[in-house]
């Protein structure tokens, strides 16, 4: 799939927009990292780990410029664009370090913070000029919004085909059940009316909610159906996908309706969003809450794969050329990150990131051909879990401990919240594609666990979060920019 379709507009948009940053950063050169990820896959701890152990110089031996010596501090900066929401960094630590320590409140609207970096340069020439500045701008947005980017591509009557055709599957039976009611029940060639587009849209909401609890992703879009920002209860929300009729579609009928509909909230949400946002990232990292899919079943991960390579297609990606970087910005590096490796042995963290790169596969090559770099990880941007073991029946399994979140459910126990467990957590498969081969489910013990409750501080008396492997992602995304 290509890339979403710009306009000569857009294109004049976004290379002044890109000219302007590069006019503010002659003296300090600034980096855009963008960071998305599907629901529950980490945003918020993810950009809150990576900001509080830049500033706090967090135990990071895998962060080549801290380790070598060169790195100097951090502090944050105001952001150019005032317009836009400030990531909330300060509130969200506060989260973690209340008592008692709970998650912050996920991804809901595109928001952003600029971090400035100092350090040594490695380079020869470093010790004529000093210590060099980086400005690091990272950008927070759901990653439903990303799913709604291939419908730029597409018109009315196209995504319509689709969608019914997905929400008529038997795998889709229970959740589009209410929708496809409501639309058998409705004239779609009768005069248009607001309260025909609302009963019709909050049917479609619905379905798309119970799919994503359910582990559907490529049945999604629009994503602000789910994260509507800041246009929750806007008409640009309000259609649905609808069958194409055989006769002449008046330009009064609620065809016609929820077609211009479609077609304003590709032209007034989607377009804004590639064109001031998406389309001027040099960096992205896309977490994958891949455990979650695979304890959900096969058809959750099939779904999860189809879902990953719609959304990178739309990444203006390649290799960065520095003549045309103050006009054009490419992405050319993209991190893969699954998420929650402490949810999993340490034993099984090779095998998480082998299903990862075996649910990227078809991305990544497409990136790589476009001539941008791709890397794999699994890691855990806050450590919720310590590892042990137990005897069970004569024989030593590998543990997971920590505290379950309130609720979480496993084998007919409900925890409080409190209690803190050692679980096993089970195994993940020696070979990826056996996942995809057989459709056998995953045998996981999968909870959710709380934050730590009790965290270690530094010389400076500033708390540490642990981490697994997230020195790693720092290093790859941003160590070569201060080489």
């Amino acid at each position: 799939m290509p890339q979403p379709p710009t306009t000569i507009t857009d294109e004049l948009g976004i290379a002044l927009s890109n000219l302007a940053d590069s006019a503010t950063g002659v003296l300090t050169p600034t980096l855009r990292l963008g960071v998305t990820g599907l629901s529950r896959a980490g945003k918020t701890i993810f950009i809150t780990s990576l900001i509080h152990n830049l500033l706090t110089q967090g135990r990071l031996p895998g962060f080549s410029p801290l380790a070598e010596g060169r790195f100097i501090g951090a502090k944050l900066a105001e952001y150019p664009d005032a317009t836009i929401p400030r990531f909330a960094y300060e509130q969200h630590m506060a989260a973690l370090t209340g008592r008692p320590a709970t998650w912050p409140e996920s991804t809901r609207r595109i928001s952003q913070l600029r971090i400035v970096l100092k350090f040594q340069s490695a380079k020869w020439w470093a010790g004529f000029s000093g210590p060099a500045t980086l400005n690091l701008d990272i950008v927070d947005y759901p990653g439903e919004w990303l799913l709604d980017l291939p419908l730029l591509g597409k018109s009315f009557a196209e995504w319509s085909a689709e969608a019914l055709e997905r929400a008529r599957q038997p795998g889709h039976a229970d959740e589009a059940a209410t929708f496809l009611a409501e639309l058998d029940s409705t004239d779609v060639l009768k005069d248009a009316s607001d309260l025909s587009a609302e009963h019709l849209a909050s049917a479609f909401t619905t379905y798309l909610r119970r799919s994503r609890e359910h582990g559907a992703l490529s049945t999604l879009p629009p994503g602000r159906f789910l994260l509507p920002g800041d246009l929750e209860g806007s008409p640009a929300l309000t259609f649905a996908p609808l069958p194409r009729p055989s006769q002449p579609i008046r330009g009064n009928s609620l065809y016609a309706m929820l077609e211009n509909r479609y077609e304003a909230y590709k032209a007034q949400v989607i377009r804004p969003f590639f064109r001031d946002h998406f389309a001027r990232l040099d960096r992205q990292v896309v977490l994958v809450d891949t455990l979650r899919a695979l304890n959900t079943g096969p058809a959750a991960v099939a779904d999860l794969e189809t879902a990953l390579t719609s959304v990178l297609a739309c990444f203006r990606q390649g290799e960065a050329n520095p003549l045309l970087r103050p006009f054009s910005r490419r992405i050319d590096r993209i991190l893969f990150a699954a998420t929650k490796a402490d949810h999993v042995h340490h034993t099984s963290h090779d095998r998480l990131e082998a299903i990862l790169n075996r649910l990227v596969g078809n991305a990544s090559k497409r990136a790589r051909f476009a001539g941008a770099e791709t890397k794999s990880l699994a890691l855990a941007a806050i450590r919720a879990t310590s590892e042990g073991t137990i005897r069970e029946q004569g024989e030593t399994l590998p543990t997971l401990i920590g505290t379950p979140q309130a609720g979480e459910e496993l084998d007919g126990t409900t925890y409080d919240g409190k209690t803190e467990i050692a679980l096993f957590p089970g195994d993940l498969p020696e070979r990826p594609d056996s996942l995809f081969e057989n459709g056998q489910p995953v045998a996981l013990n999968f909870l959710r666990f709380t934050p730590p409750q009790k965290l270690e501080t530094n010389a400076d008396g500033e708390v540490v979060l642990p981490h697994i492997r997230f020195d790693r992602a720092l290093d790859y995304l941003i160590g070569d920019w201060m080489a």
